[in-house]
């Protein structure tokens, strides 16, 4: 469990030097790809489960109940609202911040219709959870590769930064925070959501932890 006490994004041997860079390291802007790829189908594997959205999703939809905007409007202005908040925590921009939204739409777009869904509700459920855990492998290598997180995710390391607090307990924080507010606003969440407030935040900083130990051991 020592990956609970993980506080840094860590910068490894394909980790670029800065996050906006106009000629990345190809080493760096390959991982970012593959980062993006498997965190993408983390994602499918959560909405083919369909035992609840993300948390943010719940915040999304909670926000229409009070705004009559749809789904992806409120999605749209959550997310220009949340790098509105990097500029106080000084988090950086790069390629993979817009990469970020491309390559996770394609994969969702193409990835979807080839997944099992099942009868059975607790094997949705293990379906869930094993999106939150590829979710964050996939987070994990992304971030290292350090050429610019999503707006959610430069959130939350623009806010370890600022705490110093662990990555898990500053990610469940954000999440979990998200989700209440989302259900308050009318937003509906279910097994999966709540994998997901509690797990992504441990899965990101444990694949972070695996991937420094295993290039340690080269």
């Amino acid at each position: 469990m020592s990956f609970l006490s993980v506080t840094s994004v860590p910068q490894l041997r394909w980790s670029a030097p800065q996050a906006f860079s106009l000629k990345p390291p190809w080493v760096s802007v390959v991982f970012l790809i593959m980062g993006l790829v498997i965190f993408g189908l983390g994602e499918a594997l959560m909405v083919a489960a369909g035992v609840g959205a993300s948390p943010w999703t719940v915040f999304a939809e909670g926000v229409t109940h009070v705004t009559g905007w749809s789904l992806g409007v409120a999605t749209f202005v959550i997310s220009v609202c949340v790098l509105l908040l990097w500029v106080p925590l000084k988090q950086m921009p790069g390629m993979g911040t817009i990469l970020n939204a491309i390559i996770i739409a394609f994969v969702l777009e193409y990835t979807l219709p080839f997944l099992p869904t099942f009868e059975s509700y607790y094997a949705n459920a293990a379906l869930a959870l094993l999106g939150v855990l590829v979710t964050g492998f996939g987070g994990a290598i992304y971030l290292i590769a350090n050429l610019g997180p999503g707006p959610r995710d430069g959130l939350m390391t623009g806010l370890q930064a600022v705490t110093r607090q662990p990555i898990a307990l500053v990610r469940m924080f954000l999440e979990i925070s998200v989700v209440v507010t989302g259900w308050a606003l009318g937003g509906t969440l279910g097994l999966g959501t709540v994998f997901f407030a509690l797990g992504i935040g441990p899965a990101m900083a444990m694949g972070m932890q695996m991937l420094r130990l295993r290039s340690a051991g080269q």
